[in-house]
C-alpha cells in the first residue's frame, strides 16, 4: 500500500486538491434560488438512506402493534360485543314499550267512546296444538267475566269466552270451524252469520242469492246472536260467489290483522248504531280560469219544438200574449182573442190560409167575391181584421161538413161571430184550445 501511494503521490495530491477546490467552490457559490450547493449536494445524497430507515422503522413499529402486542385485543373485541347486545337488547325492549304504550292507550280512548262496559286484559297463552284458534287472558270471574262474554279490540271483534276461571279465561277466535255470530253488511243491510275456517279468512253464510254483497264493503255484527252487540266490525269482504241456494262470501277479519296482545272483554254490551256507508260520488275540485280567458257566458238557445201539438201550443201562447189575453181566464165582457191572426201551422212559409176556430171539421167561409162592394169606411172601422183567405176543406173530413157552401149561398157563421160565439160560449180552453 505505501509502495502503491509512494508511486501515484502527485497523482493523489492532484485529486485531493480538485476535491478541495470543488468543497470551497461549493461552500461559497449558489444557485438560482439562493441555496449552497455544498447543501442541495449533502440533502440529495441523504435522502434516499433516511427514506429507507424510515421504512424500516415504520415498518417494525406496525408489525409489533398489529402482531405482536395483541393480547388485549380480544379483550376489547369481548367488551364491544356485549355492549352492542346490550344496547340491542334496549332497543327491543323500548320498542315493546311503545307499543305497549300505543296499545293501551287505543284500548283506553275505545273504552272512553264505546257505550258498552269492557275490562282489559292481556293474552297470557295459546291452546295446544299447531292449529289451535284458543288463547287465555289474564282476566277471570274475579274481575267479573263469565262464560259467553265477548271479546274484541278497537279494529274489530276477536272471539268470545268459552270458559272463565277465577283468574283467567278462555277465549275462542273468530277464526276456529267452531266460531259463529250474527253479521250484517254496511251498505245493503243483508244479514248472515260469520263462521271460521280455522284459516286467517273467515266466511258468511246464509245469504241468498239475491241478495246484493259486495267485494270491499264492511261487515258489522248484528245483534242477533244475543253474544255481540250491534254495530262492532267484523271485517272487509273479500270474494264475492254466485252458489244455490246461498253465496260464498269470504271476510278478512279486522280485529287480527294486528296480532293479539291486548284485548277487551264487554262485561255490559250496549248495541250502536252502523255507520252509514260512504258516498261513492266523490266531490270534484275545479279551479278558476285564468285570467284574461273570461267569456260571455253563452245564452240558451230556445228548445226546439218537438211535435206539430208543441208548435201549435207555442203558436196559441204567442197570439194570446201578443193581444193581452189570459187563456181560462174570461170574465163576462171581457173581449176575446182574435184566432183569424192565427197562421195555418201545416201551411206556414208555404201562403197557407188562417187556422179556422170554428166546430170541428168546419170550413171557413167563402172569400168576399171579386165583385163584391168594398166595405166602407165605417164598417171597416168596426171590423178592422183581415179578410180570410180561401177555404181549406180537411182532408178527412166527412163528406156535407167540411164542404163549402154553394156559390150564391149566404154565409150563416162568419169568422168573427164564429169565434165569438165560441170564446162566449165558455171561453178558451188552456193552451190555446177552443172549447166544443
Amino acid at each position: 500500500m505505501e509502495s502503491l501511494l509512494n508511486r501515484y503521490r502527485n497523482i493523489t495530491v492532484l485529486l485531493l486538491v480538485i476535491m478541495a477546490q470543488l468543497v470551497l467552490l461549493a461552500v461559497s457559490a449558489k444557485n438560482d434560488q439562493d441555496v449552497r450547493f455544498i447543501r442541495i449536494w449533502t440533502v440529495t445524497a441523504v435522502t434516499p438512506v433516511a427514506r429507507i430507515i424510515e421504512g424500516l422503522r415504520g415498518g417494525g413499529t406496525g408489525f409489533l402493534h398489529n402482531y405482536i402486542l395483541l393480547h388485549d385485543t380480544n379483550q376489547e373485541n369481548q367488551r364491544l360485543r356485549s355492549e352492542l347486545d346490550r344496547m340491542k337488547m334496549d332497543n327491543v325492549f323500548l320498542k315493546n314499550e311503545l307499543n305497549t304504550a300505543e296499545r293501551a292507550k287505543a284500548l283506553q280512548v275505545f273504552q272512553a267512546h264505546t257505550p258498552s262496559k269492557t275490562v282489559a286484559a292481556t293474552i297470557i297463552a295459546t291452546g295446544a296444538g299447531s292449529n289451535s284458534k284458543v288463547v287465555f287472558v289474564d282476566r277471570g270471574t274475579v274481575s267479573g267475566v263469565q262464560r259467553g262474554m265477548a271479546v274484541v279490540t278497537p279494529d274489530g271483534i276477536v272471539g268470545k269466552v268459552i270458559a272463565a276461571y277465577p283468574t283467567a279465561s278462555q277465549v275462542l277466535l273468530i277464526t276456529d270451524p267452531d266460531f259463529a255470530a250474527g253479521v250484517v253488511t254496511e251498505k245493503n243491510q243483508v244479514h248472515g252469520t260469520l263462521k271460521g275456517q280455522g284459516t286467517p279468512q273467515c266466511k258468511v253464510d246464509y245469504v241468498a242469492f239475491e241478495e246484493k254483497v259486495e267485494p270491499g264493503e264492511w261487515v258489522y255484527t248484528s245483534g242477533d246472536d244475543r253474544i255481540f252487540p250491534r254495530g262492532f266490525r267484523v271485517g272487509i269482504v273479500r270474494v264475492v260467489r254466485p252458489g244455490q241456494p246461498f253465496k260464498e262470501i269470504v271476510v278478512d277479519p279486522s280485529g287480527l290483522q294486528r296480532g293479539l296482545e291486548d284485548v277487551l272483554i264487554l262485561i255490559e254490551g250496549v248495541h250502536e248504531r252502523i255507520p252509514d256507508a260512504p258516498s261513492g260520488m266523490q266531490p270534484i275540485y275545479i279551479a278558476a280560469p285564468p285570467p284574461g280567458s273570461e267569456s260571455a257566458p253563452a245564452t240558451a238557445s230556445p228548445a226546439p219544438l218537438g211535435t206539430e201539438a208543441d208548435r201549435l201550443r207555442s203558436q196559441y201562447q204567442a197570439l194570446g200574449q201578443e193581444q193581452n189575453h189570459t187563456y181560462g181566464d174570461n170574465p163576462p165582457g171581457t173581449k176575446p182573442a182574435d184566432f183569424t191572426r192565427l197562421a195555418n201551422p201545416a201551411a206556414a212559409g208555404q201562403g197557407g190560409a188562417p187556422l179556422v176556430p170554428a166546430g170541428r171539421g168546419a170550413a171557413a167561409p167563402a172569400a168576399t167575391p171579386p165583385n163584391s162592394a168594398a166595405p166602407s169606411n165605417s164598417q171597416a172601422g168596426k171590423n178592422p181584421s183581415p179578410a180570410p183567405a180561401a177555404p181549406r176543406v180537411a182532408p178527412d173530413a166527412p163528406p156535407g161538413r167540411g164542404a163549402p157552401p154553394p156559390a150564391g149561398t149566404p154565409a150563416k157563421n162568419t169568422p168573427d161571430a164564429g169565434g165569438r160565439r165560441l170564446n162566449q160560449s165558455g171561453g178558451a180552453l188552456p193552451g190555446g184550445q177552443l172549447r166544443q
